[in-house]
């Protein structure tokens, strides 16, 4: 785990798509309560546990797509006083995942001091919770963009060659495609560019340290109407 700013931590894990390497990353947030914020778990080893219990007490658990799951129901056994919260259509596909609190509807009015969010509507495929943490001016995304780079393995790398995104932050083709309603997905774009942030810190791929609305905007230049 490491601190990409004040009060905001990520910590990686290997995670393969098929034949392909991805990666997986989790992010962490201090709240103003001093209680910690998880953001797509990745699994809890007793390693990445321990430094949790360095930095607070797990207090918010957040499974924020209908992809990024897996590891939600360890992290909830582990820290059993913490309140799990799931993206819209987990429940039915995670009944195990009791007690929970829907997103973004059951997201408490207290987290409003350090963070902002925002539905991803038209993509159901995903039913994606984006997040700005406000102090570090970072947006969280899972998968509505990928920052694939050549740091990746050559078969990644090739893959994404392959879907259109490669080496710069953005969706594939593959999730343009499953995209149902482009009004309301360009109406979430724009609801997430009108945040403040600068930091994008993506679950797969590179971290984009800065510029990032001018990345989010290009990368979703398909969604947006033209500039005249």
């Amino acid at each position: 785990m490491r601190a990409v700013d004040t009060d905001i931590w990520i910590a990686e894990q290997p995670l393969r798509f098929g034949v392909i390497e991805l990666g997986a990353r989790m992010t962490v947030v201090r709240l103003g309560d001093g209680s910690l914020w998880v953001y797509s778990p990745i699994r809890p080893t007793p390693e990445l546990c321990s430094r949790l219990d360095e930095l607070g007490t797990v207090a918010h658990i957040v499974a924020p797509n209908r992809f990024h799951h897996l590891f939600a129901g360890e992290l909830a056994e582990r820290y059993p006083d913490a309140q799990l919260y799931l993206a819209p259509g987990l429940r039915k596909k995670r009944p195990d995942l009791t007690p929970a609190s829907l997103l973004p509807d059951d997201a408490p009015k207290t987290w409003r001091q350090d963070l902002a969010w925002v539905f991803f509507a038209g993509l159901p495929f995903a039913n994606e919770v984006v997040f700005v943490h406000r102090t570090s001016r970072t947006l969280l995304l899972c998968d509505l963009a990928f920052n694939v780079g050549p740091e990746a393995p050559w078969l990644t790398r090739a893959t994404f060659r392959l879907w259109g995104h490669y080496d710069q932050l953005g969706p594939t083709r593959f999730e343009r495609l499953l995209v149902r309603d482009r009004a309301a997905a360009r109406a979430s774009l724009e609801q997430i560019l009108a945040l403040d942030f600068d930091r994008i810190i993506v679950a797969h791929g590179r971290v984009l340290e800065t510029a990032g609305p001018e990345a989010l905007r290009h990368g979703f230049s398909w969604l947006l109407p033209a500039e005249s």
